[in-house]
Formats: C-alpha cells, structure tokens, sequence
C-alpha cells in the first residue's frame, strides 16, 4: 500500500521536531541526514515527547519543514493534501454548505457530485489518513517498547481512533492496522466498515477506562484528552445505523450524557469560536488542531477556509489577512436558512454576493463568502502575521454535544426526554439571539448546518437524515439525480491497483 512506505521516513522527521506547547509553538527543523531510523534518534522520554508533538502536527499542516515544504505525501501537493483542507474538501464542498469555483484539476467535480476512483484529492485525503494512522502505530510500537510512555501512548491512540473515524465515515471499508503490523513485511488487510465500527467502539471504550489518558478538560489545550476521545464514540454511535444499520441512539445518548457532567459549556460569544485567539475558548471546544501565523504555517486547515473565502467583494483586513485567494462560498440555499438576527449569520453579502450560484467556476457569480472563520482575535486586532492565520480549527465543540443529545431524543433515546432534548436545542439557539423553535427533524438538520457549518461535519449529517441524495433536498447547482453510492467516496484507483487485495466500494 501506498502510504505505508513513507512511514519510516515521516517518523524520523517527526523525531526532529522540538517543542514548547504541544503544536502551536513549534519550532520544526531538519534532523541529521545520516539518521536512517527514529531507534537511533529516540533515546529519552523527551524524544518522545518531540515525536508526539510530530503527530499531532500531522494533522495541522502538510509536513515539517514550512507550509509547503516537503510534504510527507510524496507526489502531492502540499497545500492540497493536508489533513483539515482534504476533511474540509470531502465533506463541504458536496453539500449546500460551500463550492469551490478553482480550476484546480478536479475540485468542481464535488459540488457537482461527479467525483471518480482517481480524483486527486480523494486520494490526497485517504492518504493523509493512512500515514496518519501508520505514523500513530509507529509511535505506539516504538513507545510501547521503550516502556513506561502509558500516558503518551494513549495520545496517539486517541488521535488514531479520530483518524479511523475520518476513514469508516469517508470511505467505509478500509485497509486496517495497528502497531502489530510490521512494516516492510506485513500488508494491511481490508476490513468490512462494520467490523471497523466494533474496533473503533472497542478501543475508545478501552481509553476511556485507561487512567493514563488526562481527564476531560485536564489536558493541555491542544492536546487530545477522554473528553475528545467521548465525542469520537458519541460520532460513531450517532452514525451507527448509516455505518451498520443498527441505530445506537441510546448509546450515543449515555456518552453524551456523560460529558453534560464534565465541565463544558457554551462559550457566551459565538464569533470568539472561530477567531485568532480562539484558545481561549476552553469552556466549549473541547478539541483542536492549532494553527499559528509564525510557528505553525499552513496552506490547509483555517488557512484555507479563511483564504480560501476571502476575494473579491471581501475585504482582506477585516479577515485579519494581507489579501485572500477567492474561491470557496455558501450556495445561496444555504445562507436563505439564516434569520437576519442570527449571530451565526455571518457572510459577504456585496454586489458579487447575492442569490445563487449561477456558475461554480465563477467567484462573483453568486453564492455568499464565509466570514466566520477570521484572522480576528476577541478584542478586534488581527492575529500574529496577514500571510498566516493563528486560527485553530474546532474538532469537537460543546454546543454539538447538545445538538447530538437532541437528536437522540427525537430519535426515541430512552436516556434523554422530549423536554431535555427540547432544551439543549433550544440552548444553542438562545446563545445566537435566536428564540425557541419545535425540534422537528427538518428543524434539526437546518439548526446543525447553522451552528456548525464550514467545521466538517455537513456531508455526514445529510446522509444520516436522508438528504444527502434525495432529489428532496435541493441547493444551487445540486445535480437533479444523486447516485446512491455518493454516499460513500471509493477507494482511490492507486491504492487498488498497488494492493491488489481490496474491494472498491459499490457503485464505482
């Protein structure tokens, strides 16, 4: 398999990296040419301590050696296939909630949901998630031989199982491994995407229980702890019936429940969430990918989102950036969901920027630009430098715990009422100067694209409410007919033709 031989190499980079915070400050530099293996380099529990701080850099830029400079995806753009702009592509831009008007090889081939088994950044992204999982396995294999990195081991575990999330969501049936497989010797076997499922299940419940593994809220800001760890079970039970046919609403509710008990809450100002000092929301995110305009440079992630959304008809400054690279806009369905006294209603709307996409290749032709993610901080100044932002990218929030637990009481959990679920819907509304709204499934799905729009999680909540590729549910430029199969992205030609051992999913 592709991805698997630049492990190795990824791992001993990552050996070089020194760090101060966990991913923010980081200072990454090269390691000596002539060290061939990470045994050689990793000699102390502070080496291991580097490595992890590598890993977690894996999914905040392209590679370790600036925005653009040797990605660890040999053949790839390194902008491109970072691990944030590859979710974000995936999962935004099929839907009502962004297109992409670039000319970039394939990227309109997602609003218009005609992607094929060789799209690059389908393959960019499935990559990316691969070599994340193998540098994670090699991490454990390595720290586990060492002895005594229990805490740091179930880091990486907990940032795998993430990654395995990304994988069973996307693509289903994947390659699997662990740090059992031998790399240069064994090959990873595909595994059925319900047997992932019980894996994943398995391994988080497993963390969970692990007292090496910080409490919610007690880690590091930056750093994976339970709390991250109960929302990557509380996604996988809350996908359970698309991912297995067995719906786990009540399951899904218990974990939910629990973090209700663990601290969190609403931050009381919805745009500090998406700002340049957004670390100092700890009270609702309650996991991050950092981002940081001088130390932690990357053409991914906010990067992009904010880059991305910024051009013409958007002024530069009030992103916090020195100019913007056009591009990426809500389809004009999407922004008609927002009453105008939403605090979340927060996009250009110039000349440029009204009604409809009429033409996806066009940036002026309709569609409304995302100003939500900015290079702002709190008080009003822009971030570190205008050529990076400082913007960390939220993994998991608060206010989608609540969202969660509302839907599983309208799905008939058990160990949530219909008033509780009523509430913590209401909850999120009330923080955006919103009044009370029936929770109805129609009202939930619009409320959740709302509040969590352009934070990856759009695609994923259409399938499960059947919107996905109903001809039911429409927005600009969405094809007439959606194939069934879109469900699901393929997997990638290369990597089929390289294993020679997978099945491609359905319909492709």
């Amino acid at each position: 398999m592709k991805t698997v031989k630049y492990i190795l190499s990824a791992f001993v980079v990552l050996a070089g990296v020194s760090l101060t915070s966990c991913v923010k400050d980081l200072d990454v530099t090269p390691i000596d040419p002539n060290l061939n293996t990470a045994d050689k380099q990793l000699n102390t529990e502070a080496d291991y301590l580097n490595v992890l701080a590598g890993v977690y850099t894996g999914f905040a830029t392209s590679g370790y050696y600036g925005p653009d400079g040797g990605p660890s995806i040999s053949g790839l753009d390194g902008g491109a296939s970072q691990y944030i702009r590859g979710l974000f592509n995936l999962n935004e831009l099929p839907t009502d909630e962004a297109a992409n008007n670039w000319n970039d090889q394939t990227i309109k081939d997602f609003h218009a949901m005609s992607w094929t088994t060789s799209d690059v950044f389908i393959y960019a992204f499935y990559s990316r998630v691969n070599l994340q999982i193998s540098i994670c396995n090699e991490f454990i294999r390595q720290a586990k031989n060492f002895g005594g990195l229990d805490a740091l081991i179930a880091e990486a575990r907990a940032l795998r199982a993430m990654a395995y999330l990304h994988a069973i969501d996307n693509f289903g049936n994947v390659p699997f491994s662990d740090e059992n497989l031998v790399i240069g010797v064994d090959v990873p076997q595909q595994i059925s995407r319900a047997a992932l499922f019980t894996w994943i299940e398995e391994e988080c419940k497993d963390l969970l229980n692990n007292s090496a593994l910080p409490a919610p809220r007690a880690a590091q800001y930056g750093r994976i702890d339970k709390g991250g760890v109960k929302m990557i079970l509380a996604k996988l039970y809350l996908n359970a019936g698309v991912y297995t046919g067995t719906p786990r609403w009540d399951d899904c509710a218990e974990v939910l429940n629990s973090l209700m008990g663990d601290g969190y809450s609403l931050h009381p100002v919805y745009s500090d969430l998406f700002g340049a000092d957004n670390d100092i929301c700890t009270d609702e995110i309650i996991f991050a990918i950092e981002q940081d305009g001088v130390d932690t440079q990357s053409y991914g992630a906010t990067n992009y989102i904010i880059f991305g959304s910024t051009g013409d008809g958007v002024n530069a400054a009030d992103m916090g950036i020195s100019s913007g690279w056009g591009g990426l806009r809500a389809t004009d369905a999407f922004y008609n969901t927002f009453e105008e006294s939403d605090a979340r209603k927060m996009f250009s709307d110039d000349k440029f920027h009204k009604g409809p996409i009429t033409d996806v290749s066009d940036f002026t032709a309709g569609g409304h630009p995302s100003m939500k993610f900015r290079n702002i901080t709190s008080t009003g100044v822009q971030g570190k430098a205008a050529g990076f932002v400082d913007t960390d990218f939220p993994v998991f929030r608060y206010a989608d715990v609540l969202l969660m637990l509302a839907e599983c009481g309208l799905n008939g959990s058990s160990k949530v009422s219909a008033s509780a679920a009523q509430n913590y819907f209401n909850q999120v509304r009330a923080r955006a100067g919103l009044g009370e709204l029936e929770l109805t499934a129609d009202n939930l799905i619009a409320e959740r694209g709302r509040e969590l729009y352009h934070e990856c999680w759009r695609r994923s909540d259409l399938i499960r409410f059947g919107k996905f590729t109903s001809s039911d549910f429409t927005w600009d430029l969405k094809p007439a007919t959606v194939d069934a199969h879109r469900v699901l992205y393929p997997i990638p030609s290369q990597d089929m033709t390289s294993s020679g051992q997978l099945t491609q999913n359905p319909g492709y």
